[in-house]
């Protein structure tokens, strides 16, 4: 293991809040990496804000991508098709119970970006990607991991055959209800997927103080029922990556106990279809918040993004073999 890369996108600003990154892998040997940004969590001033890294050199100065004023936005996703349109989905709105999700193209790899459209109009809470990357089948099929917090938090699937031009909600996937007065909240969201030989696969954070798993062996369009772990979730957001040869690599903090502190930031490997995790690296080990990781695997390398104390986004590059 070689670290090629571990910095800040941006230096931390006064007054300035950030959180919830992601990144896309561009063609020109670039990435392209989104966060939500503003004065604080669900403030009306908090935007969807980006920076592109090229193949040589250093990070653009972060901009806004996504309209200043009305509702706050939230939780940005990058796709980038076969086509090579780059996808912008991101959630707006004041209560999570009504986000709606946005959906924003770039066919210039980021430098500029169309109108903002609602992806399923008139839906409330939010269809599509939640926080976690899609997962393109081998036909094309696009699975986009979705969860919901009104009442139960629970997750579902959406599925698009058309690019992501257009959707299909699978059924909702619950944790089992326990006997009893159910703690609030209580569930599990935001799914991370992978595909293997087996079948395609998701963990789930949860308020159980573990991360629960589901599977599918019908290219997610039904899920099985979610079952504990043994590795430990603090309710906070995870992300895996899954390498050509079948290992998988998973970020998170490895933390039990609902709402339990973000840190350390560490990263997981397995080598059975993830019945069994070794701890490889930890990327953070002081206190604070270091979480809601994103992670992709290409050419030998894991390219990480992460909340850095909600003051800035850090990126680590790291090289595997």
């Amino acid at each position: 293991m070689q670290i090629l890369r571990n910095e800040l996108i941006f230096q931390p600003k006064e007054g300035v809040q950030c959180h919830a990154s992601h990144l896309a892998l561009l063609p020109d040997g670039g990435t392209y990496a989104v966060w939500f940004q503003g004065t604080r969590e669900g403030a009306d001033d908090v935007r969807i804000w980006g920076a592109y890294l090229p193949a040589q050199g250093g990070w653009t100065e972060p901009a806004p991508l996504t309209p200043a004023g009305g509702l706050p936005h939230w939780n940005p996703v990058l796709h980038l098709r076969n086509d090579g349109v780059l996808l912008l989905f991101y959630k707006e709105g004041r209560v999570i119970a009504n986000w709606r999700t946005m959906i924003m193209r770039s066919h210039d790899l980021g430098r500029s970006w169309s109108d903002a459209s609602e992806l399923a109009p008139g839906d409330a809470g939010g269809r599509g990607p939640v926080r976690n990357k899609l997962l393109e089948l081998p036909d094309g099929t696009l699975l986009a991991p979705a969860s919901l917090e009104d009442g139960q938090w629970r997750c579902f699937m959406d599925r698009s055959e058309d690019g992501g031009e257009s959707w299909v909600r699978t059924a909702d996937i619950r944790i089992p209800r326990p006997e009893g007065e159910l703690p609030t909240p209580f569930g599990a969201i935001q799914p991370a997927l992978w595909r293997d030989k087996a079948g395609v696969h998701a963990l789930l954070r949860t308020t159980q103080g573990a991360l629960y798993r589901t599977d599918s062996a019908d290219e997610g369009r039904t899920w099985s029922q979610p079952f504990p772990t043994s590795m430990p979730n603090n309710n906070s957001g995870v992300d895996v990556a899954c390498a050509p040869d079948g290992t998988l690599y998973l970020v998170c903090n490895p933390v039990s106990g609902n709402w339990a502190a973000r840190s350390p930031l560490s990263v997981f490997v397995s080598s059975d279809g993830g019945r069994s995790w070794t701890l490889l690296t930890h990327l953070v080990t002081m206190p604070g918040e270091y979480s809601y990781p994103a992670v992709l695997w290409q050419g030998g390398a894991l390219h990480i993004t992460h909340t850095w104390q909600r003051r800035s986004i850090c990126y680590w590059r790291i090289r595997i073999c």
